[in-house]
């Protein structure tokens, strides 16, 4: 186990979970591993198991340990995924911070420039799952969530092929945002994404083709940014009818 220093400032239980934190990151304690009890860690840190208990919620929060119960309970360290950035601006859209129109903005910004890295890495098998997801968009539409997540699947594969992981967090996380606003707003699938439209891009990025593969999705993330825009008003108008 890591030696950790003791606590003597004001804030014990940020510091605690800071700590914890830094050792998670470090590799000290891996996925599915569980954290020492709570006494050992009181009595490591040389702080109350108040503070210790405090701690273990704040990083439970962040994403990066869960508590289960029970007799085989206790803190266990998860598996970081981009899952917890998705989380992170949500919350952000939620307080008002960011809008649409920025994510949108940001979108245009970063989209055309995945397709194109994704252009320059295609290969046979990422051609074919381009190709299915295509095909998989053109089903019936059962409910708007499962569409949402059919028509997001392209941008997930782009993101994935474009090398980049900075761009693939960034991508998740504005898609999961995406998904966020338009579920809570409810609109015609079709009218928020027609099938189809992200044809164009996906021959593109097939082909290798990857200066036309930059201009399908900025066409593509301009004609839905369109769309998109309109649904925040309705968005914050559900949200504030729910507060009152």
């Amino acid at each position: 186990m890591p030696r950790f220093k003791p606590i003597k400032q004001l804030r014990i239980s940020e510091e605690v979970a800071e700590q914890l934190k830094e050792s998670i990151v470090s590799g000290h304690f891996n996925p599915g591993e569980k954290l020492p009890p709570e006494r050992d860690l009181a009595e490591q840190f040389q702080v109350s198991r108040v503070a210790i208990r405090e701690a273990l919620r704040k990083l439970e929060h962040a994403g990066f340990i869960v508590i289960r119960q029970g007799v085989t309970g206790g803190a266990y360290v998860t598996d970081l995924t981009f899952e917890y950035l998705v989380n992170a601006f949500l919350d952000l859209f939620l307080a008002d911070k960011i809008s649409i129109p920025e994510l949108h903005h940001v979108r245009l910004l970063i989209e055309p420039e995945v397709a194109r890295l994704a252009a320059s890495n295609t290969t046979s098998e990422y051609a074919q799952r381009l190709k299915e997801a295509l095909d998989i968009e053109e089903l019936p539409i059962t409910s708007l969530s499962a569409d949402v997540d059919r028509k997001q699947r392209v941008h997930f594969i782009l993101a994935e092929m474009c090398g980049n992981r900075f761009f693939e967090a960034l991508m998740r996380s504005l898609l999961g945002l995406t998904k966020e606003v338009v579920e809570a707003v409810n609109p015609d699938p079709d009218y928020v994404h027609p099938k189809g439209m992200h044809r164009s891009v996906v021959e593109a990025v097939v082909a290798g083709n990857a200066e036309a593969a930059a201009e399908a999705m900025k066409k593509h993330t301009i004609d839905f940014g369109e769309n998109f825009i309109k649904m925040e008003r309705t968005y914050r108008e559900k949200n504030s009818l729910l507060r009152l």
